[in-house]
């Protein structure tokens, strides 16, 4: 602690250089073409380069404002006119504060930023001595280190350390790491989105309400004039709109994962949201995920097993074990495959192989018995409560217009909650993909709430249409539609994966598309699932307000 270091020298014996086969110089040759990075920790904070823009656009103004940044990580090294330079040479700059203490007790450090300045300088320009020190060139008349990737390079790996004293908190050590530039647009954002919601409640409001009451009123005048107004829209399907549809285990199933993806969403992003996860603990997010995931298993079991017994379903345990393997499995199938081909790149990212397998002990002992759990109790559970009978034989289904179709309601149906969460989606993508901090979680909750009412607003209409259009098949129908905002993030996804990333090898390129498929199906879950909830109140209640002979 606070002892400076002028210049040290790594990795060589009696100060002879160290040399770089022809094998090792083409790998760190093409590392530094595809743009790595190196991150190294200092008492658990991540060290970071500082870039200082210049924010003023004036050439003549002397006193430019200077934006300082901070970029994650160092690079590995630069290329310059077809040459390919290392960077040999770090120049660690920590900051450390100093705690007061009374005045016979010594003095405690507290290191509050660490920041790294890399240099390439070539074997020639650096002199050593026995003691592994060495002495850099004055100035800037040295030349840095080139890499020739057809042969042997020889080369020093030297450091030095500086400390300066500074007035920041050890508390408040993080804010650096993760002040943001750019909170105006999520701002914007927000107010956008909030905007939408209010624009698409009012036409809902306006809609639906004035057709309703109006619908509900002449459905429920006296007969005077015996039957000359000929039933018409949703009324007439009242006798199958409760009938259950095919595949309701499955149905079921889906609906209780969806359930259980809610609660640990809507619970992570308000702990996260209070402070309580911040980057400072890495993985804290992942971990709390994980086992809150396992842990809403009894949400998911008991409104699956409450549905499954409204759908006339009798069997509950393999309802229970659907629940239970379904979406999970897809999930830990495709992170078992995709780190399978991690591991064959022998990359330090891999989820090593007894983390696997505690996932897997905490998915069968903790999740899949939470869920048979809430199955049971769902299960015996009275059934929703239809407001209406379902006839014996189901009446014949209309031909239905062109914009009916299951494809055209996904696009209608997404574009809006898409739109209203898209500017955090881009954040959220650069945080992943782009290695920044994402820390924005008040914004992330804000979204939340607003993505939730979009989509349950969107559900209600597009099954109000439904069933105008006398088409009583609207369980599945409208679960897949709901979701349909998931679509639109696959295709943002494709476009940020052409337009942001140069990803040109074979295995990140699966990474990603692994990944944002995962992303992708959770969300639908997430999204049908708001949407199916709200449509099946919506539902049944339009059919209680009206009377039924």
């Amino acid at each position: 602690m606070n002892s400076e270091k002028k210049c040290e020298v790594l990795c060589s014996q009696s100060n002879k250089p160290m040399t770089l086969t022809v094998e090792q110089s083409r790998l760190v040759a093409e590392r530094i073409t595809e743009d790595y990075y190196v991150h190294l920790i200092a008492d658990n904070l991540p060290v970071a380069t500082r870039l200082e823009l210049y924010s003023n656009r004036d050439s003549d103004d002397k006193k430019k404002e200077k934006d300082v940044q901070f970029e994650h990580g160092y690079r590995l090294g630069f290329t310059d006119v077809n040459k390919i330079y290392l960077h040999n040479h770090l120049s660690f700059i920590l900051y450390y504060h100093r705690e007061d203490v009374e005045e016979d007790q010594e003095h405690t450090y507290r290191v509050v930023r660490f920041e790294v300045i890399p240099q390439s300088i070539r074997l020639e320009d650096i002199k050593t001595d026995e003691k592994s020190s060495c002495t850099l060139p004055e100035g800037t008349n040295s030349s840095p280190q080139e890499i020739d990737p057809t042969k042997e390079n020889q080369l020093f790996f030297t450091y030095s350390v500086h400390w300066e004293e500074s007035d920041i908190k050890w508390a408040s050590r993080w804010d650096t790491y993760l002040t943001m530039s750019d909170v105006q647009i999520h701002w914007f954002s927000i107010i956008n989105s909030v905007v939408v919601v209010f624009f698409l409640s009012g036409i809902l409001s306006m809609i639906i309400i004035r057709t309703l009451r109006k619908d509900i009123a002449n459905y429920n005048k006296e007969d005077d004039i015996e039957d000359t107004m000929e039933e018409s829209g949703w009324k007439l399907v009242h006798g199958d709109v409760f009938r259950p549809p095919q595949y309701p285990m499955i149905l079921s199933s889906l609906l209780g994962s969806g359930i259980q993806l809610f609660c640990m969403i809507l619970i992570v992003i308000f702990v996260a949201m209070l402070g309580m996860l911040s980057p400072s603990s890495r993985g804290a997010l992942m971990t709390t995920a994980c086992f809150l995931f396992m842990f809403m298993g009894v949400f998911g079991g008991f409104s699956a097993g409450r549905l499954y017994r409204t759908l006339k379903g009798h069997r509950w345990k393999k309802g229970a074990f659907c629940t239970a393997t379904l979406y999970p499995g897809v999930v830990f199938g495709i992170c078992f495959v995709l780190n399978c081909f991690i591991w064959g790149k022998h990359s330090s990212g891999a989820v090593p192989f007894p983390t696997m397998v505690a996932l897997l002990c905490m998915w069968f002992g903790i999740s899949l018995p939470l869920i048979y759990l809430g199955y049971y109790f769902g299960f015996r559970k009275q059934p929703y409560d239809n407001p209406v009978r379902t006839n014996q034989i189901p009446r014949q289904i209309p031909e239905q217009r062109w914009y009916m179709n299951r494809f055209v309601g996904i696009l209608m149906a997404g574009i809006l909650p898409f739109g209203a969460m898209f500017i955090e989606l881009f954040f959220i993508f650069s945080a992943i993909w782009e290695n920044q901090f994402y820390y924005l979680f008040g914004f992330l909750f804000l979204v939340f709430i607003i993505l939730v009412v979009s989509c349950s607003q969107i559900s209600i209409v597009m099954v109000y249409f439904q069933l105008c259009a006398e088409d009583y098949r609207w369980w599945w129908r409208n679960f897949l539609v709901s979701g349909g905002s998931a679509f639109y993030v696959l295709v943002y996804a494709i476009f940020y994966f052409v337009n942001k990333l140069d990803i040109v090898e074979f295995i990140p390129s699966l990474l990603y598309f692994g990944y944002t498929a995962l992303m992708v199906l959770s969300f639908w879950l997430l999204t049908g699932t708001i949407g199916f909830y709200a449509a099946y109140m919506f539902v049944r209640k339009i059919y209680a307000a009206v009377k039924i002979d």
